[in-house]
C-alpha cells in the first residue's frame, strides 16, 4: 500500500513556523541601525579607561565601548550593532550568568531585611512572606538588565567570545603612528 503524498503546486511552500510577526519589525530596525552606523562612524570613540568604567557603562545600559548609545534593544536583548561606534554585540554570550548574579545579589540584600523583619516586628508569617517574596522578585528582575550589561562589558573588555580587545592607550598609539 502506498502512502498518501499531497502534491503542492511549486509556488506553495511549507510555512515557516520559526518566523514571528515581529521579525519584519526587527529587520527594519536592523537596517535603520546599519544606516545610522554608516552615517556616524566618522565620529571619534572615547574608550573606557578601565574594566570598571566599561562595567559602569554596561550597568547603566549604555554601550561599553563608546558610552554614547543604548546597549539594549528590549529588556534583555542587546542591540546587534551600536549606532554610534559600530561595535557588533551579537558576539556576547552572557547566557544565564546575569540571572546567577541577580539571585546572588538579591540574597545578600534580602538576608539582613528578613532577619530584621523576623526579630524586630510582630508581623504574621504570611505578612512576612508577602513582603519578602514581592521584594525579592522586584530586586531580581530589577537587577537582571544591569547585571547583563556589566557582564557584556566584561566580555568585551577582556576580548572574550570573539570581541577584539581594545584599550585606550593602544588606540592612541595607533593614531600617533
Amino acid at each position: 500500500m502506498r502512502a498518501f503524498v499531497p502534491l503542492l503546486p511549486p509556488e506553495c511552500s511549507k510555512p515557516d513556523f520559526m518566523k514571528s510577526p515581529f521579525d519584519k519589525f526587527q529587520e527594519e530596525t536592523l537596517k535603520s541601525l546599519a544606516n545610522q552606523v554608516s552615517a556616524s562612524l566618522g565620529t571619534s570613540v572615547i574608550l573606557p579607561a578601565s574594566g570598571w568604567a566599561a562595567m559602569l557603562r554596561g550597568l547603566r545600559g549604555d554601550c561599553p565601548r563608546c558610552g554614547g548609545a543604548r546597549l539594549f534593544l528590549r529588556f534583555l536583548k542587546p542591540i546587534p550593532l551600536c549606532p554610534r561606534c559600530g561595535q557588533d554585540w551579537t558576539l556576547q554570550q552572557a547566557d544565564d550568568f546575569p540571572a546567577y548574579v541577580s539571585i546572588l545579589m538579591t540574597g545578600h540584600l534580602m538576608a539582613p531585611l528578613i532577619i530584621t523583619l523576623i526579630r524586630e516586628t510582630d508581623l504574621s508569617v504570611p505578612a512576612v512572606m508577602a513582603i519578602v517574596v514581592s521584594l525579592a522578585l522586584i530586586l531580581m528582575i530589577g537587577m537582571l538588565q544591569p547585571a547583563k550589561g556589566a557582564i557584556i562589558a566584561l566580555q568585551w573588555w577582556f576580548g572574550m567570545h570573539g570581541f577584539r580587545k581594545e584599550r585606550l592607550g593602544a588606540i592612541l598609539d595607533e593614531t600617533e603612528a
